[in-house]
């Protein structure tokens, strides 16, 4: 097998079957048939897609003390457990199609029920590859989700390709883009609640930094999508809750190849030549020739002190 293959990618912008786990199997498990269908090797899926991201446009009034108990336990029983019978399932499908995926989750712990974090899972043919738990959750996201560990930055192999990444914002993250960029990623995943232009220019400059192609995978989530019974109150005017925006970026010069797709279901795809990658980082090796760790790994000090 060469080192540089094509790998064919699928960005699955979908909507979750909201507080509802094993819809969201089913729903996974269809579009993860019909990417294969497509020729897809490696098929990513939005942040948290099962079963629901806490969208700040209604999720800040969790911080009070009352009225939230109902959603946090439907949240928790509609959650999983990392590995876990509902990720079998999803296992089936890769094992079938000879499939890769990603997929953002609520994860719980059944043995110690108690806090959930918003993780994302790498499977495969052989089952469960990695699991990545947000190191830091954003804003309103830290009254829903623990804080992960860190010790999961680790990049896998994946369809042919060396395959990493982070959840949303923690793609800001100067330092924990580094430590994966450390693992030779040639495919950049990013499952993402962020639908806003700036999300892209992220992903664009990311592509560039790490050498890798990447997949970048927001949401699409319309009012309509909340069941009648849903236990907190939504905004009453607004009619989107995540416009989408799921992208592949190529990494010589962070060209958009595929999408963005906005304000819709989809599937955003692509081929990613990894060549590509290995000669944009003949220009610029961000842990490479471009590092420096000599110089900038090592403690400098207060850059405000002066010395006397």
């Amino acid at each position: 097998m060469t080192m540089f293959p094509t790998i064919r990618v699928a960005a699955i912008q979908a909507t979750p079957v909201i507080l509802n786990a094993d819809g969201c199997v089913d729903k996974a498990v269809r579009l993860l048939h019909k990417a294969a269908d497509r020729g897809a090797q490696l098929a990513v899926l939005p942040e948290c897609f099962i079963p629901l991201y806490p969208s700040n446009a209604w999720a800040r009034g969790a911080s009070g003390f009352g009225g939230w108990d109902g959603l946090w336990e439907r949240l928790w029983a509609n959650s999983v457990d990392v590995p876990g019978p509902r990720l079998d399932r999803i296992v089936a499908v890769c094992r079938e199609r000879e499939l890769f995926c990603v997929l953002g989750v609520n994860e719980r712990e059944s043995k110690r029920p108690g806090t959930l974090y918003n993780t994302v899972i790498y499977l495969g043919p052989s089952g469960l590859l990695a699991r990545h738990r947000k190191l830091m959750p954003t804003q309103h996201e830290r009254l829903f989700h623990g804080i992960g560990a860190g010790d999961d930055m680790a990049v896998v192999s994946a369809a042919g390709a060396r395959v990493g990444g982070l959840i949303c914002w923690e793609n800001r993250m100067p330092l924990a883009r580094y430590q994966v960029y450390r693992g030779g990623p040639q495919i950049w995943v990013a499952p993402t609640a962020d639908d806003s232009d700036a999300w892209l220019a992220s992903m664009r400059h990311i592509a560039i930094e790490s050498g890798a192609f990447v997949v970048s995978v927001p949401q699409f989530i319309p009012a309509a999508a909340f069941p009648d019974d849903f236990p907190v109150s939504l905004p009453p005017d607004k009619e989107v809750f995540g416009r989408g925006g799921a992208a592949v970026i190529e990494p010589s010069s962070g060209e958009v190849i595929a999408g963005p797709l906005y304000d819709e279901e989809g599937i955003v795809e692509a081929e990613c030549d990894l060549r590509v990658g290995l000669h944009a980082k003949r220009w610029f090796d961000s842990v490479g020739h471009y590092s420096r760790e000599d110089v900038l790994a090592h403690e400098m000090g207060d850059p405000n002190e002066r010395a006397e």
